[in-house]
C-alpha cells in the first residue's frame, strides 16, 4: 500500500489481551506506523472513561468510542450520541423486573449501583490467583470498576451505551424486548461470559463512527484498515477497505473479515502492520 492509511484498532482482545496487557510488539507497531505517516485510531466499545493511561499513552490520532456513539479527534468532539430519558427508563424498568445487573457508559464516567460494583470486584478477584495479574487487571482493563459512580441520578449523565451482566433471559428475548430502541449483541469481554452483552443505539456502530472521523480528517475509505475480534466489530470489518480479524476471534467475525491475523499474544497487530507495509 503506497497511500497513507487510516488504521482503526479495537481494544479488548485486539490491542490488549485478556489480562489487559498491551504486547510490546503492538505498542511499537502503532508508534512506528504513525512515525511512517500513517494515522492510527482507537475504535472501541469502551467509553473514554474506561480507557487507561498505559493504553492511551501509546499515542493515537483520534478515538471512536462507545461503539460509534462518540467520536473525537484532538480537542474536537465530532459526534456524541446518547440515550433519551425514555430509553433509560425502559432499560431500568426491564432490568429491575428481571434482576439483571448492568452499568451505564458515559464519557465522564461509569454509572451503576454499589451492588453491581461489588459483584464486578468479586468477579475480577476470583478470575485469577496471581496477585500481579490481578493488579494489572485492576489498574488497566477493569480499572473503571473502582471508579464506578454510585448513587447518581441515571437521567443526569449522557449515557452512550448499556452493558448488562449475567442475565437469566436469553439474547433473543432481550432483542425482542428492545427491538424498537436498541441493537443487542453479546459481550466483547470474555470474563463477563455468554450471558452478558451490550445495548447499543440502533444504526450506531463502529462503521458509522469511522465515517464521521474520515470525513473530518479527509481520508478516503479506500485507504482504511481495521482490526478487531468481537461482535461489535462486525460492521467495522465489513465497512473498511481491509478488515482483519484477530486469530482468536469467533468464526462469525472471521467470516466477514478479509483476512485473519494471529492472536494478541502472538503479535497479531505487528504481523498485520507488516503485511500491509505500515511498518518494516
Amino acid at each position: 500500500m503506497g497511500n497513507t492509511q487510516a488504521v482503526f484498532l479495537d481494544v479488548d482482545g485486539t490491542l490488549v489481551n485478556d489480562s489487559g496487557l498491551v504486547p510490546d510488539s503492538a505498542r511499537q507497531a502503532v508508534r512506528e506506523a504513525r512515525g511512517n505517516g500513517h494515522r492510527v485510531f482507537l475504535c472501541t466499545g469502551r467509553s473514554p472513561a474506561e480507557l487507561w493511561p498505559e493504553l492511551t499513552d501509546i499515542g493515537f490520532d483520534g478515538l471512536v468510542a462507545a461503539s460509534g456513539a462518540f467520536v473525537e479527534v484532538g480537542a474536537d468532539v465530532l459526534l456524541h450520541r446518547s440515550l433519551t430519558r425514555q430509553e433509560v427508563e425502559h432499560v431500568l424498568r426491564f432490568f429491575e423486573a428481571h434482576h439483571i445487573d448492568s452499568y451505564f457508559q458515559a464519557n465522564d464516567g461509569i454509572y451503576a449501583t454499589s451492588e453491581v460494583r461489588e459483584r464486578l470486584r468479586l468477579l475480577i478477584a476470583g478470575s485469577v490467583t496471581d496477585a500481579d495479574v490481578r493488579a494489572e487487571l485492576e489498574s488497566g482493563l477493569f480499572g473503571f470498576v473502582e471508579a464506578i459512580k454510585v448513587g447518581v441520578d441515571p437521567y443526569v449523565p449522557l449515557i452512550t451505551k448499556v452493558i448488562y451482566l449475567f442475565a437469566e433471559v436469553t439474547l433473543d428475548e432481550l432483542r425482542v424486548e428492545f427491538a424498537d430502541s436498541f441493537d443487542v449483541i453479546p459481550s466483547s469481554v470474555p470474563l463477563f461470559g455468554p450471558t452478558s452483552g451490550e445495548l447499543m443505539l440502533p444504526g450506531v456502530n463502529k462503521a458509522t463512527g469511522i465515517d464521521v472521523l474520515l470525513a473530518h480528517v479527509g481520508v478516503d475509505r479506500a485507504d482504511t484498515i481495521a482490526i478487531g475480534d468481537s461482535y461489535n466489530d462486525l460492521e467495522m470489518l465489513e465497512h473498511v477497505a481491509v478488515g482483519v480479524a484477530m486469530g482468536q476471534a469467533p468464526e462469525a467475525v472471521k467470516s466477514v473479515a478479509d483476512e485473519v491475523t494471529a492472536s494478541v499474544d502472538e503479535d497479531g497487530i505487528r504481523l498485520s502492520f507488516l503485511r500491509h507495509g505500515l511498518i518494516t
